[in-house]
């Protein structure tokens, strides 16, 4: 191999990790802070400089963009994962709510973000596989008879995305003492039969989007 070769291949591996830790560091702190966050805090948190991260991301449009699409992305993969390594329907729905937890769904509030390009093909590519197959999961467990009828894909992120956000007031660190606990009280309400009467309708992802 030459030694051009040899010398661009780390520095095409340093640039990787860098993007990733980017990408990481900018997640957790949308999450934290809202997308409103600035930059060089971003830069900071996953330990490169500002001007790395421009060398990676034009402005900040464009990370969030590149934030989203990565985090459905990883959410997508654990409801798939579910889908294929549990063979009870209600177990997978679970597990895809704890893990999906893990991976800090309440970045997906960047969705929220004004001026934020919702129909950029990226972001509707990752929002159509993660609906999907979020959809299969409820369709099983719905069919398996243990999930109540009155609840849409929409109801089962928003209490992921709430219930995976710090409460106002409190260190972002401190969510992680009851986050799980809190997401097992809201399955035992999904399961059927139900025992109350929900008011309004099952929300789907559109209405999420439209609220926006």
């Amino acid at each position: 191999m030459a030694t051009a070769e040899r010398r661009a291949q780390p520095a095409r591996v340093d640039a990787t990790r860098n993007r990733e830790r980017i990408i990481a560091a900018a997640r957790e702190a949308f999450v934290e802070h809202g997308p409103s966050v600035p930059l060089d805090a971003i830069a900071h948190r996953a330990g490169v400089g500002n001007a790395t991260l421009y060398r990676h991301f034009a402005d900040r449009q464009e990370l969030i963009l590149v934030v989203a699409s990565y985090s459905m992305a990883r959410i997508t993969e654990q409801a798939q994962a579910a889908l294929d390594e549990e063979a009870d329907a209600f177990e997978a729905l679970r597990r895809f709510v704890h893990r999906a937890a893990d991976e800090r769904v309440g970045a997906l509030c960047s969705l929220l973000f004004e001026g934020f390009d919702k129909n950029d093909p990226q972001v509707v590519d990752a929002r159509l596989r993660l609906e999907a197959a979020v959809t299969r999961l409820m369709d099983n467990a719905r069919e398996s008879g243990e999930l109540r009828p009155d609840v849409g894909l929409g109801d089962l992120m928003v209490a992921i995305t709430q219930l995976t956000r710090p409460v106002a007031g409190t260190a972002c660190a401190q969510v992680e003492r009851f986050m799980h606990r809190h997401l097992q009280l809201f399955l035992d309400g999904l399961r059927a039969p139900a025992r109350s009467e929900l008011s309004g309708t099952a929300v789907t992802f559109e209405d999420l989007e439209t609220t926006t």
